[in-house]
Parts: C-alpha cells; structure tokens; sequence
C-alpha cells in the first residue's frame, strides 16, 4: 500500500453519528449569527484535526431511502495523526457501499459472502495485538466505527451508503440522522429529497440539539405535489455553542418526518417488471377489541420494572373504549387473572381493573407457558359463547423479562402449545423486559401466531415505551387482510396475508411481474371492516407510470426492485429463525445470500471487505452486520491494522478448545464450594472445601510476576433451612492485571469489563468476543466464558442456573483453569498454589468411620493427615449434572494441603492487589 499514509483502523458495525473525535463538547446558549464574521473566525481543529465538509445526502423515492454520508477529513499537523469515522445508521438499513480516499487513492468496499471474512477475522483475532473498545449500543441504531491514521498536511474522504425502507407508524414516515461531529465542521450539509408518486400531505424537520426558535432559521423546508426536500447547513458560527466557543452544539437527533396523500385506496407502483403495493386506507371506523394482557411477575421483575409496568397498564386501561372487551392475566410460579373471562371496558370495570393493578404483588418463578395457554383460553371462550364478540379484533399481549423456570420449560414443546392453542386466530405480541430476556425465543412465538417482538429498554422511559407499543396497535381497523394478484402475472411475492391492519400504519407488498404482464396487472384487496367486508380493487395505468419514470429519471425504476430485494432478504431472515429442520434453513439461507450478494447488502449472511487496504500482515478490514437485536459487543482489532466482526458466525465447534481436553480440570471450584486438584503426575485428584460466611472474598490465583489475579465472592443458599449447613457457593468472581489496567467481574447476571471506570455490561446472553492488551475474554452464550492471557494461563467460568428440580436454589458460578503450565514460579492463592508439580505419599487406606468409605494417611508439605476417599463433581462439560471425579478429600479446610491456614487467603475485595 502507499507507504506515505499509515494504517491503524479499528471497524465495526452497529448506529449516523457522523465523526466523532476525542474533543468534549461543550453546552451553552446558542447565538444568533450576527456577528458571523468573528465568530467565522475560531479555529475549527482539534488537535491538529479539522473536518473540512460533512454531508448527509437522504433520497427517498416511494418509501425507499438511500443514505449517502461523505465526510473529508484533513490533518493540518506536522505529524500523524488518527481519526475516526463514525456512524450511527438504523438497524433496519443495510449497508450497500463504502470507500476510503486518502492521498488520491480509493480504497473501495465489495461484498463477500460471511466466510470469506471469517477467516481473515479468526486470523486478527490469534495474532491481534491491542485492540480499542468499540461499544455497539442504541435501541434502534447501530454503530459504524473506522479509525485510521492520516499522514501530515493530508486529507482522507470517507463515504458510506446505506439504505431501508421507511417503515409507517403513527400516521408518518421518520428520516432519523443521528448528528454529533464533537467539533465544529466548515462545511456541514444535510440534504434531504423526496418524491413519492401519491403526492406529499405534510412535511416538517426538527432537531434534538437547537433550540426550535433556531431549528427554524436554520432548516429550511418544502413541498408540493410529489416532490419534498429538507436542507439544512448551518455556517461554523451557526454551529458554535457559544460565540467564543470552539465547540459545537450539534449533538442529537435531525429528524425529518411526511406523510402521503390517501385520497386513493391504491398506491401502486410499477417499474422495469418488479411493483410495490402500498395499502394504508383511511376514514375507517375502529373495530372494539377483546384484548388480554400476560404479565409477568415473578420476582426478576422487582423495583423499576413492576412499578413502571402498572404505570403503564393504569395509562393504557384508561385509553380502552366502551365496546372493547378486556382481561388481565398473572403469572409467576402460579398463574392468576383479574376475571377469568372477558368484560366490557365499563367506567366500573376499567376502575375495578386498576385497582386490582395497583394490589397485586411478585410471587415467585416464571410459569410464562401456563400465564400464555391461561391468556389464550379466555379470548377462544369469549368467541364462542358472547354474541358479537367473534367481530371483533381480538389480541393477545405479553410482557416478560425472563425465560421459563417453572411448569413446561422446554421452549419447543411451549412453541408447540401455543401455536395449537392460538390456531391463527388472533396475534401474539410479546414484549421483552430488559436485557436478561431471550428475545430469540419470545421473537419466534410472535411470528408463529401473527405477531411480532418488542424489546423494552430497562430505562427511565420504560413506561412510555410500554405505552408506545401499545399504542401501535390499539385501533384495528381490519382483519384478515388478503392482498391478491393475478397467479400467472406475479411471482416473488413478500408477505400479502396480515391479520390485522392498524390505524396510522401501513402495508407494503412487493413483488416481481411477468414479462409482458404489465397491461393486465393488478391488485386485489379484500378483509373484513366494522360490520362489513372490505374490498378494492387496484390497476396499473401504463401512461401514468411512464411519465412517472420520467419525473424520477431511473431513479424510481431501480428503487422499486432494491425495494422488493429488501423485503424480501429482511423475510426470508425472519422466516429461517423459527425454522427447526436444517435443510430448510439452509435453503433459505442460501436464498438470501445470493440475494444479498446481488444486490450488495450487507446483511447478516454477508461482509464487506474494503479492497486493497492492507497491512504488513495482509490483513483487511471487514465490515459486518451485528445480529438482529444483538446486545452491545466489543470487537477484536490489530494495534497497526484491524479485521473484526460483529456476528460470530461460523463460531469454532467449541471455543474452548484452544486447551486440550486432557489438561481440562487441572485445578477448579465450583458447588459448595468444592476445590478439585488434578494432580497429573499422580493421576490422581485432591480436594477440599472452604467453610466460610456469605459475602467471604478469597484469593484464588495471583501471580506476583505479572499482577494477574482472580478472586471469588461466595454466596448463601437463598432457601436453605434453620439449622441447616449452610451452602456456600461461588457468586463473583474478579479476573485483574493491575499493570495493563484490565479488570474483568463475572456473575451470574452480568459480564463486566472495567467496572471501575464505566466499561461496557454484557449478559449471558451475549455472544461475543474481547480483546484488551494481552487478554482475550470470549462469551460463549449461556454456557461460559474462557479467559486467555497471552504467556499466561487459560480459565473458564461456568454459569450455573437454577432449574427445575435443581437442588440449588441461588445461581453461581464454577471457576476451572485449564491451562496454567505458563504461569509464574511465584503464582500462589488457594488454586494458584498447585499450579505446579508437588509431590505426596498415600498409605494405610482402612475402613473410615463412614462404612460406605475408606479412610487413609496422606503425607504432604511434612504434614501427615488423614484423608477421605470420595466423589465430587466436575461441571467444566455438563453445568446441571457435572462429570464424577473421585479424589482424596482433605479434611479442616484444606489444613495441611494448603500453604498455611484458609483464613490467610481472605481478602478485602475482588480487585484487591497486594
């Protein structure tokens, strides 16, 4: 490559915050320009770094928006100096292009099928030296991260292309532009154009970051007929915040939002053999509804979460209308309901419903499969037996922040259960509480029965996203909504069968026309309305759609067909995940690869390498797609290059098999809690326990050679009974290296890297991987987590869970070592000691005074003691029944096998360094 521009960059993908350097902003009164040309004068750098323009460029034609992001970037300094491309794009868009151009050179992305990049990022990820964090955070964003080092007195240009299409809700199309550039910019443009064939009925544009008064100075806007555009281009002294500032004010949200005309039922549009079907009838009146809401309250759901759900449930029992039927469903270790059966939403009624909201209490685990069939039961009954009510739009609504723990937990069979209770008759919304939630499972059910997943953010808006999602569906106007085409006219159809059609939203049908098809074309709508069928019926008019070709320039011909590419690839996604049987998944993946590869999306199947961008290792980078609702990660990336990916697929067979299973259990604790030592020389195993007090922090392994420590908090049983031995069990664990600043707490909840200095929160859930100086962490979903320290050794936690039957009754952790042979001489704690060979002698075995077991003399460390032979457990491979491992039991705490006594190895905290 160019030896004259070095490369360090760090990438991934995942919300368009346009670039963001280190320079903190700075708040205060904006100012109106009058004295421009003073204020024209402040130095716009930041460090040497200056971004010379910054232009967002939105096209939108026939809902299609297509997102051009160009910024330049010069380095006005006497050396080099890094800088970085960032991004906050919608996670619904696709990534289409991306190019880099420094020193007259253009780096250019092309799209490449998930393998390919795979190989490159497992390469990254062995030999990666350090890597920067990159978090990937938002509710509805991801984030696209680039740094590179730009050469003195030198420019780069970046360019991204993205494109969605804009989904309507409330009534309204939104164009989201996430602006923070954390400096002043000397040319700043967004540039926003619409054309949409039904002619535009509003528009309007506002920010998050300016005060409405200058919002409306500053953006200017207009529409008419078919045609709308939004510009907005503040000067440098416009974007000040404050009139001798050098910071700039500009950090929020540009929002753009238009609506259509509906004076026609039909909004048809046809191009180059492919045509899109918008249906979004207005002047309908609202069908009553017999609506059931599943809560959950189990006692996961304590604090904020019950307390901002009845909230919710008071505001939205207040909105229901007279002719709409209602009930309430609990449900925790048991299921309840306020009824039983469906009432009217009488003054009476809904005050009654309230007042049994404000009383009820968390009660135990998460039967969600009884609280589900309980929900569905009642709105099959209220069908059948109350005339009137088979009219009206019936739903189903549930909200939980957790998986099933008691009654049916197996997630098929209550796949099953519900898809037979439901029968097609109604939809199933399910609304995921926080981040513990396995929104995977509750996405599949909705998908299955009609509905579709929300999750709902563990925030102070939590209440109003509840009511939010409500609102999205509280004013049916149809159902059994059939959108029909000629069968020998039409093929590649997106989903045209709905069960409902709600007010302000809408439906979109695309689809691919048959040569020589057009002049017959049409679209059939049919569905039933209050007290009446609907029905309408939709022509292609050749001329209109000509002159319309015309309007647009080809602009309109090919949006159509990456249109329908879109939904399409979006559908066949969604449709592979509540598939079981492999070969059909592997069709339809396969299906939507090629897809992906035509169009040049990058999609969760797809990675965008950008060409000719390499290092000395020929390493480049690669540009991702997270997974669908994937929680924040952190990415892997070089010191002087970069290659990393979002979505860990194909994963490696099993991630801990950088150890050989032979070494696996060299030294671990794990249950009550039970010290297994393998001593491999002996072929043999010791263990012992440490009967401590709850909230008992002891030093596990430390190695004064390098500072690496790990140290484990123990905790109670939750049910154990009076008088009853008290369990003790591992519940968070401190993984440290005081000299790279690296800490890492594990527990049964949540994965924390850096906690004391606000580092990013990871849950079992996640899968993912991390890299900090020499640590390489790896989050296996569920399962575990393995530590590797470079010249160092290689650790697993094991999460352990409570299910049902399960004699523990407090989720805890298991710590193994898997691999310590390169840790130091000096490595000591109650497992670092035996991290090297030591030597004993076992003699005299006789009956003990447990008849079932033998008794022995063992000589270790010039003490002689008598030892047990018994079994413990090994839950490195199976965490709920474990691997038996018969060992010699050492008796007092481990006393005479343990340098000293166990109380010399408490310590005052997880981090605690000598």
């Amino acid at each position: 490559m160019d030896g004259a521009m070095g490369l360090r960059v760090l990438l991934c993908t995942s919300l368009v915050s346009l670039l963001i350097f280190q320079a903190v902003p700075a708040w205060g009164s904006p100012q109106k320009p009058k004295s421009s040309k003073k204020r024209q004068a402040v130095d716009t750098a930041v460090d040497g770094v200056s971004i010379q323009s910054l232009k967002v460029n939105c096209k939108v034609t026939s809902r299609f928006a297509h997102y051009v992001i160009t910024s330049q970037v010069v380095n006005r300094a006497n050396e080099a100096k890094q800088v970085a491309f960032d991004v906050e794009i919608p996670k619904t868009a696709f990534i289409s292009d991306f190019t880099i151009t420094a020193n007259g050179k253009a780096f250019i992305g092309y799209i490449k099928d998930k393998a390919t990049a795979w190989k490159k990022y497992r390469k990254a990820a062995i030999s990666g030296e350090n890597a920067g964090l990159v978090r990937a955070s938002g509710r509805t964003m991801e984030q696209f991260t680039i740094h590179i080092t730009v050469s003195p007195r030198a420019k780069v240009t970046f360019q991204l292309t993205y494109e969605e299409v804009l989904k309507r809700r409330f009534k309204q199309y939104d164009i989201v532009i996430k602006v923070k550039p954390r400096q002043l910019v000397h040319h700043f443009e967004i540039d926003v154009d619409i054309f949409e064939p039904q002619g535009i009925s509003k528009l309007d544009a506002r920010t998050s970051f300016l005060p409405k008064e200058l919002a409306t100075q500053l953006i200017k806007k207009s529409f008419s007929g078919k045609e709308g555009h939004v510009l907005f281009s503040p000067t440098v002294s416009q974007q000040q915040s404050c009139p001798t500032c050098s910071t700039t004010l500009m950090d929020g949200d540009f929002k753009v939002t238009y609506d259509v005309n509906r004076e026609r039922l039909c909004d048809l549009v046809v191009a180059n053999n492919y045509f899109v079907h918008f249906f979004a009838p207005q002047n309908l009146t609202n069908l009553n509804k017999n609506l059931v809401f599943v809560i959950d309250i189990s006692n996961s759901m304590e604090g904020q979460k019950v307390k901002q759900t009845k909230e919710a449930l008071l505001k939205i029992l207040s909105d229901l209308r007279p002719g709409d039927y209602f009930d309430l469903v609990l449900f925790g270790s048991q299921v309840q309901s306020w009824k039983g059966f469906l009432v009217q939403a009488s003054a009476a009624n809904v005050q009654s419903a309230k007042d049994f909201v404000r009383r009820f209490a968390l009660a135990g685990a998460t039967n969600l499969n009884g609280g589900l069939l309980r929900g569905i039961e009642i709105l099959n009954q209220a069908q059948g037996s109350i005339p009137g009510l088979t009219n009206h739009a019936s739903i189903l609504i549930m909200l939980t922040d957790g998986e099933p723990t008691e009654g049916v937990t197996d997630r098929s069979q209550i796949l099953e259960n519900v898809r037979n209770a439901i029968g097609g008759r109604f939809p199933l919304y399910n609304l995921g509480f926080g981040h513990n939630v396995d929104l995977n499972f509750l996405e599949i059910m909705s998908m299955e029965n009609n509905g579709r997943v929300q999750r709902i953010y563990e925030d102070h808006d939590a209440t109003q996203q509840l009511q939010g999602f409500y609102n999205q569906v509280a004013n049916p106007l149809l159902v059994n909504v059939e959108l029909q085409y000629p069968q020998d006219s039409v093929s590649a159809l997106t989903q045209h069968s709905h069960k409902q059609y709600y007010e302000g939203s809408e439906i979109v049908v695309a689809g691919r026309i048959a040569d020589n098809k057009l002049s017959s074309f049409k679209a059939d709508v049919q569905a039933h309305g209050e007290g009446q069928e609907f029905k309408t019926t939709c022509l292609v008019d050749e001329e209109e759609m000509k002159k319309l070709l015309k309007e647009r320039g080809h602009m309109l011909e090919n949006h159509v067909e990456r249109l329908w590419a879109y939904l399409t690839i979006q559908e066949l996604l969604a449709k592979r995940k509540k598939l079981e049987e492999e070969e059909e998944k592997a069709n339809l993946s396969a299906k939507a690869l090629q897809m992906s590869l035509t169009y040049q999306f990058v999609t969760p199947l797809t990675s965008m390498i950008v060409g000719g961008m390499v290092d000395e290792d020929g390493l480049q980078p690669i540009i991702d797609k997270p997974p669908e609702d994937s929680q924040p990660l952190e990415m892997l990336g070089k010191r002087r290059s970069f290659v990393l990916s979002t979505e860990q697929a194909p994963p490696p067979t099993d991630s801990t098999s950088v150890v050989p299973q032979s070494q696996k259990g060299v030294t671990s604790v794990d249950t009550d809690p039970h010290f297994i030592i393998h001593v491999p020389q002996k072929e043999d195993t010791l263990c012992f326990n440490i009967n401590e007090e709850p909230g008992v922090v002891l030093s596990l392994v430390q190695d004064p050679n390098t500072g690496f420590s790990v140290s484990g908090q123990l905790i109670g049983d939750k049910s154990r009974s009076h008088g009853q031995h008290e369990g003790t069990y591992i519940g968070r664990l401190g993984i440290a290296n005081p000299a790279t600043g690296f800490q890492l707490e594990v527990t049964p909840q949540n994965i924390t890297l850096n906690p004391g200095s606000g580092g990013p929160v990871f849950s079992w859930r996640d899968q993912a991987s991390l890299r900090q100086d020499k640590v390489v962490v790896t989050i296996n979903r569920k399962r575990n987590l393995v530590v590797s320290v470079e010249d160092g050794g290689t650790f697993e936690v094991v999460l352990h869970r409570v299910w049902k039957g399960s004699a523990i009754h407090q989720d805890f952790l298991g710590f193994y070592v898997l691999d310590s042979h390169r840790m130091s001489t000096r490595t000591h704690g109650l497992l670092g000691q035996f991290f090297h060979p030591f030597d004993y002698k076992v003699s005299e075995i006789h009956p003990g005074s447990d008849s079932t077991k033998i008794d022995a003399t063992m000589v270790v460390k010039n003490h002689q003691l008598t030892v047990t032979r018994g079994v413990q457990k090994d839950y490195s491979k199976d965490p709920r029944q474990g691997t038996k491992v018969t060992c010699w039991f050492i008796h007092n705490n481990g006393a005479g096998l343990i340098d000293g006594v166990h109380t010399d190895y408490i310590v005052p905290d997880i981090f605690w360094a000598p």
